[in-house]
């Protein structure tokens, strides 16, 4: 049994930390951290036992986030992440992924950087940029976001990342030529006829199943989608779901089939669960049917959203799902989704939740 599980969590007021032993039975909440910056992004490196948060805004500006003592202290750093002179500056930090000891960061307006020192220094991987496509990228509500990052388990030059409104793009040599690779996902925003562009999708969130690096699933705008050929095609996985809005999705930790979203009610109908009832929906067959997991969920006046990154798996047996609400609310289950408690409320809004086992 691990010593204990973290559940990082990033608000627009700074990092926050649940902890617990292996057992998941109760949880110390600790924060907030990192001088109330918005940490958009937390993530944990089981393998050198370093956090790191991502965040800032137009008034703070792009930083990442650092801590070597499980949250105890904090460093930041920004050298390197800025574009070229002249060029629209980077608003914020969004996301990050890990990767043989690299640090990947999508950043807005979206593009992608690398740091080798543990985010000490970042460069710029400038291809994304160079795109064909790029001057023709569109901002969603929130803006010109690279929100989802993806790298391939055994391959370190395959990259997939997912960008609002531009869609997935996916590299693999490493960052220097990029395609995209949209094909069957809508775009019901656009006039007749163009609901299928090559880009200019607004993808939600992009995660790779388990053990199956060919396999993502992507939560978009306008629809559930499931690719098993890296993104080249993809096919529509949404039948059986309440909506086919969203923002999150989460994979468990050993199973591909087996993946857990939260749908809301739709884009223009107010972004909260369907009929204020809140759901995790679970499939355990890759999309071809989903059932919907609510014990111990609010089933009455819950007006609450999810984000895209607010939902989280761990990787213990039987896996735990985790998810944060708009409203400051955090739930877990120990039991992959059938029962369900709240371990934190009254947060600043969530805007990302993820997991770091301790002592595995």
């Amino acid at each position: 049994m691990p010593e204990k599980i973290l559940v990082l969590i990033g608000t627009k007021k700074g990092a926050f930390i649940a902890e617990s032993d292996g057992k998941r039975g109760s949880w110390k909440l600790r924060g907030p951290f990192c001088e109330h910056w918005p940490m958009n992004h937390v993530v944990g490196d089981p393998e050198t036992g370093a956090i790191y948060g991502t965040g800032g805004n137009e008034w703070f500006g792009p930083a990442v986030w650092k801590s070597d003592d499980l949250g105890q202290t904090w460093t930041h750093s920004s050298e390197g992440l800025a574009y070229a002179a002249g060029e629209e500056p980077i608003k914020a930090v969004w996301s990050l992924a890990r990767r043989n000891g690299s640090l990947y960061a999508g950043v807005q307006p979206a593009g992608l950087f690398r740091s080798d020192d543990g985010g000490a220094t970042w460069s710029h991987i400038e291809g994304l940029q160079h795109h064909p496509s790029r001057k023709d990228w569109n901002p969603g509500g929130a803006g010109l976001i690279l929100h989802s990052i993806v790298t391939h388990p055994a391959d370190e030059e395959q990259i997939w990342v997912g960008i609002s409104s531009a869609g997935v793009f996916y590299t693999w040599d490493g960052g220097k030529t990029w395609e995209p690779r949209n094909r069957g996902t809508r775009a019901d925003f656009l006039p007749e006829g163009q609901n299928y562009p090559e880009f200019g999708q607004c993808v939600h969130c992009l995660v790779m199943a388990p053990g199956k690096p060919d396999r993502l699933y992507q939560q978009n705008h306008c629809g559930m989608y499931r690719s098993d050929d890296g993104g080249k095609n993809w096919q529509s996985i949404e039948k059986g779901l309440p909506s086919t809005f969203g923002f999150p999705a989460a994979t468990h930790p050993r199973d591909p089939d087996t993946l857990f979203l939260l749908p809301l009610n739709g884009d223009s109908a107010g972004r909260y669960v369907p009929d204020a009832k809140a759901a995790v929906w679970k499939t355990e067959d890759a999309g071809a049917t989903w059932l919907d997991e609510r014990k111990g969920l609010p089933q009455e006046n819950c007006y609450a959203g999810v984000l895209r990154q607010a939902m989280a798996t761990d990787s213990l047996e039987p896996a735990g799902v985790y998810f944060g609400t708009s409203g400051g609310s955090l739930f877990a289950s120990a039991n992959e989704g059938e029962n369900w408690s709240e371990i934190a409320q009254h947060l600043p809004t969530i805007l990302s939740v993820e997991t770091m086992v301790v002592g595995e």
